[in-house]
């Protein structure tokens, strides 16, 4: 006879099971703790405590053993990870080791992957930029992908929901191509950018230069300061003055009382329950005894990043879904996008040499893309936005010089010239051959399968590719700059860890794996708000839309509990 634990069933179930704790995920647990649902948050990751574990965080170079630098160690087991920028001595604790937990590359891919609560939170950009009208018209006008299942209209309320609370400074600039936003007070050009704005905006009637939109607090919202103006933002901030999972959804959640955060908890799949026609329930493995436990839970949220959802549901099988949870038509996993980047020029300026900056800005300036923008027609689809970084050359310029003696030393005491860069971030257009998929030949150190990349860019983001780099040139040569120079280094998908599409928005389920309420079509009480969900990729930073989503899925979900549809 089996002797079924019900008291500890009921000690693991939940109204709500948000997986994972970065920017989507952090939303979806305030969400729905504020609107009154006990909430189990699980995160694979390590517990990282506000302030108290930024250790590196106000240490110069050399407070720390190696400079800042990596070990041979650190390098081994970091395999993927050490081709990118992010990942140094200063939060090397913070990323996942890729030696435990692999991936297979067809074709490669670069996936940049954090082992701590807060996610990438703790790490991104921090550029917010809402998508418009234009971007979510784009695929049915041009016949591209599948049509979105919603319109700009349906996410504006939300984008100021989510603007509001975060604090997101910017300039208003009443562009329909990158709509206006509730911001708080821009950050500041300097003297140089200034002057190359106006130039810029004279020569090019319809281009704009303007600050960044970035989560960055130009004015404290409760206990978060200001930005110190330390560029320092990768290591954790004490004093919360950028938006991340700890400095602000995660105490927003805490103080309803309704969250219970579980870290060191790795996610293997979800329980289907064929009788009715829901998701019961987790698997979950303990990362460090590798032990099995279920919880259970009326909604789930996934929010475990574009790819970690996606093995979640590609993971899930069961006799209605033998090839992934809600993977009817065989769409879970293709149409894997990121932004394409690394192409634009720089320059130098003579000018401005008795003039200096105050501080360490976190963010740059940014040119909205005007390709493929009103008259503009190009023989490529989509467009392209700048990135755009200045300042001055410092005693680091001296290392190649190999120079001696009291002269060298005076001349390394004074600034270098002034340098400044643009580089694009370009739209990926969704192909149903840029796929992930699972690789069951390989297993990671909890015995799971892991995933398989065949991700390329394409002829249409090749051909913007060319405009990047020559557009850039021509601006800053416009500008009056000296030593204009072009660049085009190698992008490869993932490198600009913005993934996005694999189990994209739609109307028809046919087509697409959710509705227009992020719901999985044929299984209701399933939400997936993060990066997978996107239908396409515009070429804005993706996160402040993935916020917007999940703040309007939670309220549609608890909606649909108290009506008992779900």
């Amino acid at each position: 006879m089996i002797n079924l634990n019900g008291s500890a069933k009921a000690a693991n179930t939940y109204d709500a099971i948000v997986i994972g704790s970065g920017i989507s995920g952090g939303w979806a647990a305030k969400e729905l703790c504020e609107k009154g649902l006990k909430v189990l948050m699980l995160e694979r990751g390590r517990r990282l405590e506000h302030i108290k574990d930024y250790t590196n965080a106000t240490k110069a170079p050399w407070e720390v053993q190696h400079r800042g630098m990596l070990t041979t160690l650190q390098t081994a087991e970091h395999p993927y990870l050490i081709r990118e920028r992010p990942y140094n001595e200063f939060n090397e604790s913070y990323w996942l080791k890729d030696k435990d937990s692999p991936y297979v590359e067809k074709k490669r891919f670069d996936w940049t992957r954090p082992d701590i609560v807060g996610g990438r939170s703790i790490m991104w950009g921090r550029g917010s930029l809402r998508l418009s009208e234009m971007d979510f018209e784009a695929n049915a006008k041009e016949g591209i992908g599948i049509d979105w299942p919603i319109r700009y209209k349906d996410i504006a309320p939300w984008y100021d929901h989510v603007e509001a609370f975060a604090g997101i400074s910017g300039q208003a600039e009443g562009l329909p191509q990158l709509p206006d936003g509730v911001f708080q007070p821009p950050m500041e050009m300097n003297c140089l950018e200034k002057a190359v704005k106006g130039r810029i905006e004279a020569a090019f009637p319809g281009r704009k230069m303007t600050m960044y939109r970035t989560a960055n607090l130009t004015q404290p919202i409760g206990e978060r300061g200001s930005c110190q103006y330390r560029d320092r933002c990768a290591r954790g901030c004490p004093f919360g003055a950028y938006f991340s999972t700890q400095s602000s959804t995660l105490p927003a959640a805490v103080k309803t009382g309704n969250l219970t955060l579980r870290p060191d908890s790795i996610v293997n799949s979800l329980i289907y329950d064929d009788n009715k026609g829901k998701v019961s329930g987790v698997r979950v493995i303990d990362k460090h005894t590798k032990e099995m436990t279920e919880y259970y839970a009326r909604i789930f949220f996934l929010n475990a990043s574009a790819l970690g959802s996606t093995f979640l549901l590609l993971n899930s099988t069961s006799n209605r879904f033998p090839n992934g949870l809600g993977n009817d038509h065989g769409i879970l996993g293709h149409y894997l996008m990121d932004h394409h980047f690394h192409a634009g020029a720089s320059a130098t300026s003579e000018e401005f040499r008795d003039m200096y900056y105050t501080g360490q800005r976190p963010a740059g300036f940014y040119i909205p893309r005007f390709r493929n923008v009103g008259s503009d027609k190009r023989s490529y689809l989509r467009g392209f936005g700048y990135s755009g970084f200045s300042g001055r050359g410092s005693w680091a310029r001296g290392i190649a010089e190999l120079g001696v003696g009291a002269a060298f030393k005076d001349y390394l005491s004074e600034p270098g010239h002034w340098q400044i860069g643009l580089m694009g971030f370009g739209e990926c257009l969704p192909y149903y051959d840029n796929v992930v998929t699972l690789d069951h030949s390989v297993k990671d150190a909890w015995g799971q399968p892991v995933l398989q990349f065949n991700c390329e860019f394409r002829e249409n983001e090749i051909q913007m590719r060319r405009d990047m780099d020559q557009d850039a040139v021509d601006m800053l040569e416009a500008a009056g700059l000296k030593n204009v120079t072009p660049f085009k280094r190698d992008s490869y998908p993932g490198m600009a860890i913005h993934e996005m599409g694999t189990a994209r928005m739609g109307n028809d389920p046919a087509t697409s794996m959710l509705n227009k309420w992020n719901q999985v079509h044929s299984v209701k009480n399933v939400f997936v708000t993060d990066g997978a969900c996107m239908t396409s990729s515009a070429c804005q930073n993706p996160s402040l839309t993935y916020m917007a989503l999940t703040a309007r899925a939670a309220d549609h979900a608890v909606k649909e509990l108290k009506r008992m549809s779900l």
